[in-house]
């Protein structure tokens, strides 16, 4: 049976101003999770959300939070996001010298782990972790900056890691994230190719019919 279709806004749009009353609205129009694009200035050029930010928004919402760590030291910050209310933290293969250790690291944290794919690296950097992951996050941009424009040529190895997760074994166990670009001209084309949960952030902010709209359109067309 396929995973079901999950939205996963990120909060990159939001008012930072008022991040607590953004994870509400986004838990009130019927988002599935909330996903925090921490950006460390090194592995990325931004800098975006320490753990403190996370969690002084962790109180205003019970959807689950995800903190994607595109960051050059998981290792030595996992345990900071998991106390903050994260309950996946999810890591990029070229950022861990250790994939394996990095992981079996969060799941003693109490978390779970999933590993990101930037749009160079090949689904196979992750064949040999499937055991130790409950997401696969393949990233459709290259990671650093919201707003950017879907790299179609990304829906092969979305197809590629899809089947590999099914190979597996662990199909009704892992999910096959993306990240970058998604919107209502580009989701079926990265659901068609085996994702199902899909993180969208401009697209949800910037619908003129507000986030509700915005997150049942999506899932409509994501489900079709």
């Amino acid at each position: 049976m396929p995973r079901p279709i999950e939205i996963a806004p990120s909060v990159l749009p939001a008012d930072f101003a008022k991040l607590g009353d953004e994870v509400a609205a986004l838990e009130a129009a019927g988002v599935d999770r909330i996903q925090w694009d921490v950006m460390d200035g090194q592995f990325v050029p931004n800098l975006t959300f320490g753990p403190s930010v996370i969690a002084a928004a962790r109180r205003h919402t019970s959807l689950p939070f995800e903190a994607h760590l595109m960051v050059l030291t998981p290792d030595a910050m996992a345990s900071d996001y998991v106390e903050a209310g994260c309950q996946r933290l999810i890591v990029h293969a070229e950022a861990c010298t250790h994939l394996h250790r990095t992981l079996g690291h969060i799941a003693s944290l109490g978390a779970t782990a999933g590993v990101a794919l930037n749009p160079a690296t090949p689904a196979i950097a992750v064949a040999h972790v499937l055991d130790l992951v409950d997401l696969v996050l393949v990233m459709t941009v290259n990671p650093g900056f919201g707003g950017q424009q879907y790299i179609s040529s990304m829906e092969p190895k979305i197809a590629e890691v899809a089947e590999m997760v099914r190979a597996s074994g662990r199909g009704d166990d892992i999910d096959v994230e993306v990240d970058g670009g998604i919107g209502p001209d580009t989701v079926k084309a990265a659901v068609a190719a085996g994702a199902n949960v899909l993180v969208a952030g401009s697209a949800l902010y910037r619908d003129p019919d507000g986030l509700q709209h915005a997150v049942a359109d999506l899932r409509s067309r994501a489900n079709a």
